[in-house]
């Protein structure tokens, strides 16, 4: 069977799934976080399929989302998109060390997915964390200092007003760029990344992903197993069954089979 713990850690919320049988074990360990306006339960799908295959899982909400929902809606939480962003990155420490420190994960073994906004959030934290094994970004971005101008610049074409002046968004701007896995793909350190992305995506654009792919395709020469981009010509922001199974089996094979990385 596969339990489904409802947690607090640290006042983040969260849902711990595991196996029955591997409940007290020390496993594998998956860090699963959601999309923009989303919540930890509707990722629920991808941790039963990965405690299946023996990985612990755990779906935090996101500040602003889910159980951390307020009284920020529309335009007011769209302007905190990317404190959100670098507060998940930081949070994923917190619930890692305490799986860790309960002796429940092997720390050897630990992966990081999302998607849309979960996804450039695993992108970001690959540029901080090196216990991070195996990664797998579905519609996410590394591009977070041209990403966040892109948004800024759409939303000055809308007609809408963005309450910082010109100083204040290059400060913005630049504070992204510790977390911009574009400008320190040092960082990755040929470790296993998995992209998924439509074609189509009209919220996450497909080409800066798939750019940011063929750029690093040469720092995975000698494991060029380690690095895959699966393109859906036809889906736009929403992930296939396809993409589904493969990020568990991405996870399978790096974390349960003891691959040298």
């Amino acid at each position: 069977m596969i339990a489904v713990e409802k947690m607090n850690i640290d006042g983040i919320p969260v849902l711990h799934i595991a196996r029955d049988a591997d409940k007290n074990k020390k496993t594998p360990f998956v860090l699963f976080v959601h999309g923009f306006t989303s919540a930890k339960e509707h990722n629920l799908h991808y941790a039963y399929l990965l405690a299946e295959r023996g990985i612990r899982v755990v779906l935090p909400d996101a500040l602003h989302h889910g159980e951390r929902s307020g009284k920020l809606q529309g335009t007011e939480l769209n302007m905190q998109f990317w404190s959100i962003v670098i507060n998940e990155i930081k949070e994923l420490d917190v619930i890692k060390s305490h799986f860790e420190k309960n002796g429940l994960i092997d720390p050897e073994n630990i992966g990081v997915a999302g998607t849309s906004m979960g996804g450039i959030v695993t992108l970001g934290a690959l540029t901080q964390y090196e216990w991070i094994k195996a990664a797998a970004s579905l519609m996410g971005s590394p591009y977070y200092e041209q990403f966040s101008r892109q948004q800024i610049q759409y939303v000055q074409k809308m007609g809408m007003k963005v309450p910082l002046t010109d100083e204040e968004l290059e400060k913005h701007f630049l504070s992204l760029q510790e977390y911009d896995l574009s400008l320190h793909t040092e960082k990755l350190a040929s470790r296993p990344l998995l992209f998924w992305h439509g074609k189509k995506d009209n919220v996450v654009p497909f080409d800066p992903t798939y750019t940011f792919f063929k750029e690093i395709q040469s720092a995975y020469e000698t494991k060029p197993e380690y690095l895959k981009f699966i393109a859906d010509t036809n889906a736009d922001h929403k992930v296939s069954r396809e993409g589904l199974i493969a990020t568990v089996d991405w996870f399978a094979d790096f974390l349960c089979e003891s691959k040298s990385v």
